[in-house]
């Protein structure tokens, strides 16, 4: 059966977003059907959103179909700059900034201090600072200013997929007509049989931004499959916030093979 430690260090960097009881969850907008590419991406990065920093927890569920567990971290962030998540009693620490990616486990006693290598590996797919930052917060993994799309409707969604696919990956993107947000985002590795799936289930708003409500990941290699639900709770905008970490002395060092 999967520890919970495991569980958080697996999950933690796949999706963060937020939710609180008392904030608005929104509804579907009304697709335009004769919207081209162009407009549906420039209203997508409009929309992107503009914050200091975030803080809250964050409830995480995780199956990889023989067993299943359940836990809740605290998340802060500084746009641009940092993530730090928190196990509770700091069991499970981690921290991400755009040059490094670190965690800690002290019921194993095991620490891991690199670079983006470690999360490539978890997700299969090449990440840097910025990708990670985009997947939390329910904008593009990769900049779709750089390529060109055909567009359709997918279950009222605005459907994207690039005239010309990518050299190593295809990928697919929806996105919902009422703020533009992500509502799916999918990378194919067909080559390896990898797949990871992100889907954006519904919005909330808070103090007028516009931030994912729930995540749902699906991330299949061969015949691995995971599956990762996030709940985003009591998060709150541009509040002071700081990142105490420190690596334990006499821990084991993770190195990657």
């Amino acid at each position: 059966m999967l520890k919970i430690p495991k569980l958080v260090v697996s999950c933690m960097f796949v999706l963060l977003v937020f939710s609180c009881k008392s904030n608005k969850v929104l509804t579907d907008g009304t697709l335009d059907t004769n919207l081209g590419a162009k407009t549906i991406i420039k209203n997508h990065y409009s929309n992107q959103l503009n914050f200091k920093t975030l803080s809250g927890k964050m409830k995480i569920d995780y199956s990889d179909g023989e067993s299943s567990q359940g836990v809740s971290v605290s998340l802060r962030m500084e746009k641009d700059k940092a993530i730090w998540i928190s196990a509770p009693l700091g069991v499970v620490k981690a921290y991400i900034t755009p040059e490094r990616v670190s965690f800690y486990n002290k019921l194993d006693n095991e620490y891991f201090d690199g670079d983006f290598l470690y999360l490539s590996n978890l997700l299969g797919v090449e990440l840097n600072f910025a990708k990670v930052q985009n997947l939390l917060l329910g904008e593009a993994l990769f900049d779709l200013k750089e390529g060109k799309y055909d567009t359709a409707i997918s279950e009222n969604n605005y459907q994207l997929k690039p005239k010309k696919s990518m050299e190593l990956f295809k990928t697919l993107f929806e996105i919902e007509p009422k703020n533009f947000k992500m509502a799916a985002q999918q990378i194919a590795q067909p080559e390896k049989k990898r797949i990871l799936e992100i889907q954006y289930r519904n919005y909330q708003a808070i103090d007028k931004r516009v931030l994912p409500n729930e995540i749902g990941i699906m991330a299949i290699d061969g015949d691995k499959s995971n599956t990762i639900s996030i709940e985003y709770r009591n998060m709150e905008f541009n509040r002071s916030v700081n990142f105490p970490y420190k690596i334990p002395n006499g821990f084991k060092e993770i190195v990657l093979k």
